[in-house]
Formats: structure tokens, sequence, C-alpha cells
């Protein structure tokens, strides 16, 4: 990287600029900060022919990233597939259906190798030595394993009820995990105290800033994998609320830097679980600011932030976008996760069955158009919550290692038909 793009950092509320630092809130207002480009520089610097000589990874964007020096961070993340839904398209009646797959993302299998990488590689740029994070699991999994990777000491804040899967998928990288009993931002309030008492780097505290900005290759790579066009649609599940805003500022950053020819027209729906569902909550009775929900009760852990950091700038997103905010049942995600194995092959996360199972809520409440490039973003891989859906998959059929064993129950086991046709009674089209 020849040169920073960047001019400093600005409050999201008030506007007023601050010089970069780790810190994630403006002193006058306590709004967020986030980082201010010289968008003037970047155009004069990046092309579609510089980008496609590129890796095929998430720094091929590098001009709209914060850091000042190369990456040292994350070298491999991003550069995932977007992946040509038509069987799952069909089954629910969706034209031009897109899956962003980040579940099979480097090197911990979600979107949050792309935050972290950032986050972690400013980190080092400021001389931290401590870093750490508040998570539901993958934002932990991923802090672990960067960090074990560049060298650094990690502590990670979860709380105590977390999925097995994921704890484990952080201690064995080596970080100091400490489950918290209490809540998810119970957890963040605790790790806001320590980030600033011992001068740490809280990935999605006082180095958020930076962290939220690798959320943006995400759209960057959407709008490259079609073509440099932006998509009709988007449905992306929200936990802090963060994602669904970097994309679209994504798009936005692409066609004032000259990347695309039209400017995004590309509707946002936002997905959450009905046991925590603050930001849908806010868009579905059109109220400026969430309702925090004090005691998330979902199998969706990832996406069960009471008080998301970014709720307002989500709901607010989503309506001026012309879009929505749906939340779906235990039961629904489940039935998205089901399908979204069966039709495609993707095991996704409960965040991903949320994702889908609200898509096809929309599309039946009317608010999700049939017609037009719709993308749902897969977040995370299903082997972190595989026990979710334990009790709504067919154990195997056991027999003798013979060939009449297996002809005596061929015709029993019938015909192929996805359990989330079968079992949830789903209402499918045009299968």
């Amino acid at each position: 990287m020849s040169a920073s793009f960047v001019k400093g950092m600005k409050c999201r509320v008030c506007g007023t600029t601050y010089p970069v630092s780790p810190n994630n809130f403006c002193t006058d207002d306590f709004g967020p900060l986030e980082i201010d480009y010289d968008y003037h520089s970047i155009t004069e610097a990046i092309s579609r022919s510089k980008i496609e000589m590129r890796t095929w990874n998430m720094w091929r964007y590098r001009e709209f990233m914060p850091l000042d020096n190369d990456p040292t961070v994350g070298l491999h993340s991003g550069g995932t597939p977007l992946i040509k839904a038509n069987r799952l398209g069909k089954a629910l009646g969706i034209e031009d259906l897109y899956l962003k797959n980040d579940a099979v993302n480097f090197p911990t299998l979600s979107f949050k190798d792309r935050v972290v990488a950032v986050a972690l590689s400013k980190a080092k740029e400021f001389g931290l030595k401590t870093v750490g994070c508040a998570s539901t699991g993958n934002l932990a999994n991923s802090v672990a394993a960067n960090a074990a990777s560049a060298g650094l000491e990690s502590y990670i804040f979860v709380p105590a009820d977390l999925e097995k899967a994921k704890i484990l998928g952080t201690s064995v990288y080596g970080a100091k995990v400490l489950g918290v009993q209490g809540t998810y931002d119970e957890v963040n309030r605790l790790c806001t105290q320590v980030a600033f008492k011992h001068g740490w780097g809280f990935v999605n505290i006082n180095l958020r800033p930076f962290y939220a900005e690798g959320s943006k290759t995400m759209g960057f790579e959407i709008a490259e994998q079609l073509g440099w066009k932006t998509p009709d649609q988007v449905v992306s599940p929200m936990a802090g609320g963060a994602l669904i805003g970097k994309v679209h500022k994504a798009f936005q950053e692409a066609y004032k830097c000259g990347l695309l020819e039209k400017e995004p027209t590309t509707r946002f729906f936002g997905a959450q679980a009905s046991g925590c569902n603050p930001i849908t909550d806010a868009v579905k009775n059109n109220r400026d600011q969430h309702k925090p929900v004090k005691k998330p009760n979902t199998i969706c852990k990832s996406l069960a932030i009471g008080d998301p950091a970014d709720g307002y700038f989500a709901s607010r997103l989503i309506r001026d976008s012309g879009g929505w905010g749906e939340d779906v049942t235990d039961d629904e995600i489940c039935e998205g996760m089901l399908m979204l194995a069966e039709y495609e092959g993707v095991f996704a996360e409960t965040a991903g069955g949320t994702t889908l199972a609200v898509a096809r809520k929309l599309l039946q409440q009317g608010k999700l158009s049939p017609h037009g490039k719709t993308v749902l973003l897969i977040t995370g891989n299903g082997l972190k919550t595989q026990d979710a859906i334990t009790s709504h998959v067919e154990p195997p059929t056991h027999i003798a290692a013979t060939l009449d064993a297996f002809e005596a129950v061929r015709e029993s086991l019938g015909d192929f038909t996805p359990l989330a046709k079968t079992q949830f009674k789903t209402q499918l089209v045009g299968v």
C-alpha cells in the first residue's frame, strides 16, 4: 500500500472530526466515530482494471481500508463465493437469487474474519500487544485465531451459555477465554471497562471504527461478482447492526470512486430472531430508536445482541432504502438452515437460517419482490451451531453390510424430498 487515504475520524451524529486513534466515540455527544476518507484521491488511484489484477481476497479493495501500511493480519480472508441459488430461488419463488457465502471464509468460517483482519492490522500499527473482544461466538473464534497468527495476546469475553462448539473454536487457539454470567450487553459493558482501564485493543469497542470497515469488503465483492453492478435487494442478518450499513457504504463508495456506472438503488432488508429483535421491532413500529431486549431468548445466539450499537443507523437505512425488517421463530430458523443445506448444499449457522426464513416471510408479505437480483448474506458456518438442528435431522438407517439388506430398506427410504418441505410443512412454489 503506497499511501493511506484516511483523513481522520468523524462523529456519525454531529460530524466533529478527530485524529486517528483507538477511540470509538465522540466526546461532545458520545456518537460513534467512523473513518473519514479522501475519496478524490482514491478515485485517482483506483480502477476496475487495477483491482481485477490483484489476488482474490478482501485486500484487493485496500484503498478503502483504514490502514497506513500493508495489512499484517488476515492476509487470506475474504474472496468468498457468490452462489447463484437456482434451486432455492425456484422453491421460494425468487427469480434471480444469490447467496454471498461467508460460511467458508478464512480462517474461522464467518464474515468476522474480514473485520478482525482490519482491526488487528490496525492494532499492530498502533503498537498494541494485547487485544480482545466481547462476542456471541464468531468474533471470538476470529479474534483468537488471528491474534494467535499475529503473535498477539488475546482476552475473549463471551456469555457463559454460548454454544460449546464456539467456545472450543476459540479456546483451541490459546486465547484467554472468560465466560461471563450475563447477556451479551453485560459482557460488552465489562469489556468497555477493561479496554479503557488497561489500554488494550478490543476490536468491537475502542477499535470499532476500524473493525467495522472490514465489512465493506463483502459489499465490494458482491458488486464485482455481479459485473460491477449492485443487486436490487439485499437481506442481511443483524446483531449489532453494522454489517447492513457497511455493505450499503461499500456500494456508495464504489459508485463515488468510479467503479460503478449507475448509482446504487439497492433496497436493504434486515433479519433477526423473534427472541431478540430490537432493530426489526423498531422498523415495524416506525420508531427512530430501538428498545433494548434485556433477556434475549433464541437459539440464534450469534444475533442475540439486545442493545445493538448500530441499531439506530440500521433501522434508518432499512426504511430510507425502501426495505423492511422482519424476525422469525426458532422453528423457522431451523427450517431456514435445512432449506439452505438441502436446496443449495450450504450448511449455514443459525444466522443463515434466520436470513433465509426472513426472506421467505418478507416475500409472502409482499415486501420483498420476487423480481430482480436478490442477495442473501450468509455470515457463518453451520458446523458451529449443529445442536440447533440435531432433533430436526433424520438419524441414519442401520443395515447389515449386504446388498440384500440394502434392497430390503431401499423402498422405505423413498425418493428425495427435502426435510424442510415435509417436516415443517413449508409452502414452497415451483418445486
